[in-house]
C-alpha cells in the first residue's frame, strides 16, 4: 500500500474550501463555502461559513455550519450536508454585513443544536 493510499484523507488548505459547492444528499446545490472559521485555542475548525440564496451575493444569507455536519463528496470536490434547500430557510443565518458574535456560547449551541451535531468543544 503506497502512503498516498494510506493518508486519503490528507489535511487541506483552508483557502482551497473557498468557493467550494455545498451540496445535500441528493446532489442538489444548496450553497458554497465563504469562509472557514478557526477556532484559536484549539486549533479546529469550528464552522464553514456557507451562502445561500441570493444572485452574484445581493440578497444572499450566510450561515455557519458546524463543520463535523459535512462529509467529502466522494468524488472529492463538493462537501456534503444531510440538508434540504426548504429547511437551510429555517437554519440560523446571517447578513454578509452584520456577523454574529462568535463567542456566544448560546448562539454556538443553538446552532450546532440546529444542525443535530455535538459542540466541537465538547467533543
Amino acid at each position: 500500500m503506497s502512503t498516498l493510499q494510506a493518508f486519503s484523507n490528507s489535511p487541506i488548505k483552508a483557502s482551497s474550501m473557498i468557493g467550494t459547492d455545498v451540496v445535500n444528499l441528493k446532489d442538489e446545490h444548496i450553497g458554497d463555502i465563504k469562509e472557514i472559521v478557526i477556532d484559536p485555542r484549539s486549533g479546529r475548525v469550528a464552522y464553514a461559513v456557507v451562502s445561500f440564496g441570493g444572485f452574484f451575493s445581493l440578497g444572499e444569507k450566510l450561515f455557519a455550519v458546524p463543520f463535523n455536519a459535512f462529509k467529502r463528496s466522494e468524488k472529492g470536490d463538493d462537501y456534503v450536508l444531510d440538508a434540504t434547500k426548504e429547511s437551510m430557510k429555517d437554519a440560523p443565518g446571517f447578513n454578509t454585513d452584520s456577523w454574529p458574535t462568535m463567542a456566544d456560547e448560546k448562539w454556538n449551541r443553538d446552532v450546532h443544536q440546529f444542525y443535530g451535531k455535538r459542540p466541537y468543544w465538547e467533543n
